[in-house]
C-alpha cells in the first residue's frame, strides 16, 4: 500500500468528508463574512441575516472546496502538499464528492433564499460558480494571472455577508471597500505559496506566476501589491468607517506585511515564501478583527470614558 493511501485508511470517512470542504480556507471565509455581517448596521443585525446567512455562505464556500478537489484530483496527485487528499488517495470516490457537493450546494441555496434573502442567495451561487468552474476549470489553468482575475470569487464573502443584513443591490461603499482589500491581498497571499511550490506547479503544468515569468519578477509583484494593500487597508479609516482602534492595527499588521515582503524581494532565505504564506492568513483575520473591535468600540467612546 502506498503511503498516502495508508493515511486515506487510518482516516475515519466523517474526516474524509470534512476534508473534502478545506475548513481552515473555509473558516477565514466565513470569518471575514461574519465581519461583513456585523459592519452593516451599526448595531447587532437581525439574528436571522447573522445565523442562516453565514450558515448558507458557510455552505456554499464548503461545496465549492469539494467541487475543487474534483476537478483538481488530477493535479492534486502531481503534489506533495495535496496527494494526500482523500480523492488522490482513494479514500472518496468522485461520485462520492460530487453527491455531497451537491448536496451542500442546495442546502446552502435553500437557506439563503428562504431564510434570508434571494439577492445574497444569487450573489453567493455567483460567487461559488465563479471559484469552483471559472477558476478552477477555466483561469487557473489559461492564465498567469489567474489568481488575480480569479480573486474576485474569493473576495466576495464580506459583501454577501453585508447583502444578508441590507438586502440590497445598490452597492455600499463600505462593502466595497473590504471586497477591495481582500481582492488586493489575494495575489501576494497566493503568490508566496506558488514561488514555496513553484517546481510542483510546473510539473502539473499549471501556468502560476513563478513558473511564467520566474521566482524574481514574483517576489517584485508580490512587494508591489503589499504596498498597494497598504494603502487600500488606510482607506476605511480616510473614509470614516474605521477609527483609531483600526488605524492601530493596521499600522502595525502593514508593517510586518511590508518586512516580509522586502525580505522576500532582497534575499534568497528558503524560508521565507512560505513565512509570508503563513503570515498573509494571519493579517487578513486580525485585520477583520481590528475593523470589528473597532465598529462596536468606537474611539469617542474611549476619550469618553
Amino acid at each position: 500500500m502506498s503511503a498516502p493511501a495508508s493515511v486515506a485508511s487510518a482516516r475515519p470517512t466523517w474526516r474524509l468528508y470534512l476534508e473534502l470542504t478545506k475548513p481552515r480556507v473555509v473558516a477565514l471565509i466565513v470569518f471575514t463574512a461574519i465581519v461583513g455581517t456585523l459592519l452593516a448596521t451599526p448595531g447587532m443585525p437581525p439574528l436571522d441575516a447573522l445565523i442562516f446567512g453565514n450558515l448558507g455562505i458557510a455552505l456554499a464556500s464548503a461545496c465549492a472546496a469539494a467541487i475543487n478537489h474534483v476537478l483538481d484530483q488530477k493535479i492534486d496527485e502531481q503534489m506533495s502538499r495535496t496527494r494526500s487528499r482523500p480523492l488522490p488517495t482513494g479514500g472518496l470516490g468522485t461520485r462520492q464528492a460530487l453527491i455531497f457537493a451537491g448536496a451542500l450546494g442546495l442546502l446552502s441555496m435553500l437557506i439563503l433564499w428562504f431564510l434570508v434573502n434571494p439577492l445574497t442567495a444569487v450573489l453567493t451561487f455567483a460567487s461559488l460558480i465563479g471559484y469552483a468552474v471559472i477558476y478552477t476549470v477555466f483561469l487557473k489553468r489559461a492564465t498567469s494571472q489567474n489568481i488575480v482575475i480569479g480573486g474576485a470569487a474569493g473576495a466576495a464573502p464580506p459583501v454577501l455577508g453585508w447583502a444578508a443584513v441590507t438586502n440590497s443591490i445598490d452597492p455600499d461603499p463600505n462593502a466595497l471597500l473590504l471586497f477591495l482589500i481582500i481582492f488586493i491581498w489575494t495575489p501576494p497571499h497566493f503568490w508566496a505559496l506558488a514561488i514555496a511550490r513553484r517546481d510542483e506547479y510546473a510539473r502539473a503544468g499549471i501556468p502560476m506566476l513563478p513558473v511564467t515569468h520566474g521566482i524574481a519578477y514574483t517576489r517584485l509583484q508580490i512587494l508591489l501589491y503589499t504596498v498597494l494593500l497598504v494603502l487600500i487597508t488606510l482607506m476605511p479609516f480616510l473614509t470614516g468607517m474605521s477609527g483609531l482602534i483600526y488605524l492601530a492595527g493596521i499600522t502595525y499588521l502593514n508593517g510586518r506585511f511590508l518586512y516580509y515582503a522586502l525580505a522576500l524581494k532582497m534575499t534568497e532565505r528558503a524560508e521565507l515564501p512560505m513565512k509570508v504564506f503563513r503570515y498573509s492568513i494571519s493579517y487578513l483575520m486580525w485585520l477583520f478583527v481590528a475593523l470589528l473591535v473597532d465598529h462596536y468600540l468606537p474611539t469617542n467612546q474611549l476619550w469618553a470614558a
